[in-house]
């Protein structure tokens, strides 16, 4: 009799187990922002300068790869199986990089870690790329970025984005294609800003490489 019931709480464990297996087995999802074809180079740039761009400085959520939805006004969360390719701290600095590189006004853009030289430094803070909940669903999407001289030692423009793009449907890969929208929009914009800044202000091109 005991031994038939050893039997069955193995057998019951063993059940128990099998199901606790089959319910860690949801296969994660990961998501990328595509902000359209990679640009082509400019022959004859309009600044003959070089950009670096450094990594946005962000809060500990964005620096992990889990997609962020917020739960209230305060309150912020992470999907468990909805993740992005890289964390957005990474992915952002590539998205800068790609903005302004797409408008060919510059001989040179870069990683900040590279080995060129640079005349101005991008650096920035990414403040949310997360879906909100209330009113309505929606992807936002705010950033802050400046342009630093690297000769005068001095941050000579500052822009900023910030924008609740609405989201067409329920599911998570709708939210990332507004994502999408909104990074492309907000990245394109504030480059937009800095060649206007330039060419307000024209930069002497610098002599080493």
């Amino acid at each position: 009799m005991l031994t038939r019931r050893i039997q069955q709480a193995a057998l019951i464990v063993l059940i128990a187990g099998v199901v606790a297996g089959c319910g860690a087995s949801r296969p994660v999802t990961y998501y990328v922002l595509d902000t359209g074809p990679a640009p082509a180079a400019s022959a004859s740039p309009e600044f003959p300068i070089s950009i670096l761009v450094s990594r946005l400085s962000t809060s500990s959520l964005y620096r992990d790869d889990r997609l962020v939805y917020g739960s209230g006004a305060v309150q912020l969360n992470t999907y468990e199986y909805e993740r992005w390719a890289s964390p957005p701290a990474d992915m952002m600095q590539d998205l800068v990089i790609k903005a302004l590189r797409s408008t060919g006004a510059y001989r040179s853009v870069a990683r900040l870690n590279s080995a060129e030289r640079a005349d101005y430094i991008v650096r920035g803070h990414l403040y949310a790329l997360d879906d909100v909940l209330a009113p309505g669903l929606a992807a936002r999407f705010s950033i802050q970025l400046e342009l630093f001289d690297a000769k005068s030692r001095a941050t000579v423009w500052s822009g900023a984005y910030a924008h609740d793009e609405p989201v067409t449907g329920k599911a998570v890969a709708d939210v990332v294609q507004a994502q999408d929208r909104n990074v492309n929009a907000g990245l394109t914009q504030l480059a937009g800003q800095i060649s206007q800044f330039l060419t307000s202000h024209p930069p002497q091109p610098s002599t080493g490489q």
